[in-house]
């Protein structure tokens, strides 16, 4: 008793020292564009994009590493995804994802993701053929997270993600770390009041090198020969962020709910960002949703002169689940679209196995 008193309060001040660092990470437009890895912003999963990743109180499985890695704890024994995102359609733009869950012990959750974008043939030009060369470029972007998350106890459920982050074309590249920290606090007589907290993409600064930064140049005395020199590019952040959410589940009949979910996002390089959303769940076997948001003091979605984000307004989504036998594994489809401005959309397929 007196230990998990003692958990409480550990994870009490987790939350108050996340809290008064909502200062810091408060957003700020004057510097947006400063940071990099953009890609850790991007929600790879089916079921949380369907609500703009909005879902920090109520997300549950291997979703939960990149939106509130508390919830990964709720989930029954393993979980496996996969997902493919066609992203700003008309962009040639993909995104791959694949996550793994198991349940460590009787109250941990060891998980492991990994991500990657691809941008197609990007044609190579020069200054003396801007038109291109005939040669092609694509890069590579990838990162890998590896998650634990436990229960602290009934009501609090927490967890930390360590993710490698990796950029790269053919002769420049940067690597980097970062830290993403969550907790779910479930409360009310059937657990149908949750809170989320969860900060992300915090850790070190990334730096492009490599040969695709030295040139050729005359030396500077005699001028004489040539020689080879290396550029240093600049170290830039990466765009951390803290979520706070809440939701609610109202139940209906003995498995059958509708959850009210409310989001609120401090991004340390762009816009704040409030929404809310709704999801309706029939019996663990079909689930539709819907989500809204929009970024603080930009009085149009479709501004283009304020906005910092171009997923705005409204998203969707639906889930199917089907049990491949009676108490046993369970196979899901998931589905979710974000509205976007300009492109025509943003599409995510995902597959779902429970073990």
């Amino acid at each position: 008793m007196i230990m998990k008193k003692m958990m409480k309060n550990i994870v009490l001040v987790a939350l108050c020292l996340m809290l008064g660092g909502f200062t810091a990470y408060a957003g700020n437009t004057d510097r947006s564009g400063e940071a990099g890895a953009y890609e850790l912003l991007i929600n790879p999963w089916a079921r949380s994009s369907g609500l703009h990743g909005l879902n920090t109180a109520s997300i549950s499985g291997v979703e939960s590493m990149r939106v509130n890695v508390g919830g990964l704890v709720l989930m029954d024994r393993t979980q496996v995804l996969l997902a493919r995102s066609i992203y700003f359609q008309g962009s040639d733009i993909s995104v791959n994802a694949f996550g793994f869950g198991q349940r460590v012990g009787e109250t941990g959750v060891m998980g492991i993701s990994l991500m990657s974008m691809g941008f197609g043939d990007i044609p190579v030009t020069t200054t003396d053929l801007p038109e291109g060369t005939g040669a092609t470029f694509s890069p590579t972007f990838f990162n890998l997270g590896i998650s634990y998350a436990k229960d602290f106890s009934n009501s609090i459920k927490g967890g930390a993600t360590l993710r490698i982050i990796s950029e790269s074309i053919a002769d420049v590249s940067a690597t980097g770390m970062a830290i993403d920290a969550g907790i779910l606090y479930v409360a009310g007589k059937d657990n149908n009041v949750r809170f989320g907290i969860a900060l992300r993409n915090v850790g070190t600064p990334m730096r492009f090198s490599g040969d695709g930064l030295s040139f050729q140049a005359t030396e500077p005395e005699d001028g004489d020969y040539t020689i080879t020199s290396n550029q240093r590019a600049e170290k830039f952040e990466l765009p951390s962020m803290l979520n706070i959410g809440a939701a609610y589940d109202f139940l209906i009949g003995e498995k059958n709910k509708l959850t009210i979910i409310g989001n609120f996002t401090s991004n340390s390089f762009t816009r704040d960002v409030l929404g809310a959303g709704i999801e309706f769940n029939l019996l663990e076997r079909f689930m539709l949703r819907a989500g809204y948001r929009y970024e603080d003091d930009v009085f149009s979605d479709f501004e283009q002169d304020g906005r910092t984000n171009i997923h705005q307004g409204l998203s969707a989504g639906f889930s199917v689940n089907l049990p491949l036998k009676e108490d046993g594994p369970r196979f899901g489809l998931d589905y979710g679209y974000k509205l976007t401005s300009p492109y025509n959309g943003t599409h995510v397929l995902g597959l779902r196995l429970d073990l």
